[in-house]
């Protein structure tokens, strides 16, 4: 997929651009589990060349001999899996992750014994919980690039 693809952090405080970005998937490996503390984790495969982190870069973790796993060191969010070369984004980061259908599955045979039901389940709502989600204020940083975050006192 070629185009301009931005995302983020939770907080802000690492954003980037993607102009080229490969297959879509999510993996079912303990790792990525408790990476996203998750039932899996969600990526797109980038490329190091057209990929820029236009504010911030992700802290690394070693999670394995191989494997680097960057998130940000200010709010947790899970960004990216990396192997060698090889750099995949974390879907949920990016400001459109809509765009992202998973195309395939990666260590399918590692997968919770219950997610192939997990849709089947009912969906809950009440107007409790409506009224509640309606009242939250986030400090969440928004979908699209901004200038300066956190947004100055007198702005918020």
């Amino acid at each position: 997929m070629e185009g301009i693809f931005t995302g983020g952090c939770q907080c802000g405080a690492v954003r980037f651009r993607a102009e080229k970005l490969g297959r879509p998937s999510i993996c079912h490996c303990r790792m990525c589990q408790k990476q996203f503390g998750n039932f899996f984790g969600a990526f797109v495969t980038g490329d190091h060349a057209h990929l820029t982190w236009t504010r911030g870069q992700p802290t690394l973790f070693r999670s394995s001999a191989k494997v680097k796993r960057g998130f940000c060191e200010k709010c947790g969010t899970p960004l990216t899996y990396q192997q060698g070369e090889e750099i995949e984004l974390a879907i949920g980061a990016f400001d459109h992750p809509e765009l992202l259908e998973p195309q395939v599955q990666v260590n399918h045979d590692k997968r919770l014994p219950w997610i192939d039901h997990l849709f089947e389940k009912p969906a809950y709502s009440s107007p409790a919980m409506e009224e509640s989600f309606a009242a939250v204020v986030s400090f969440q940083h928004p979908d699209h690039d901004t200038a300066v975050w956190p947004p100055e006192e007198d702005e918020a």
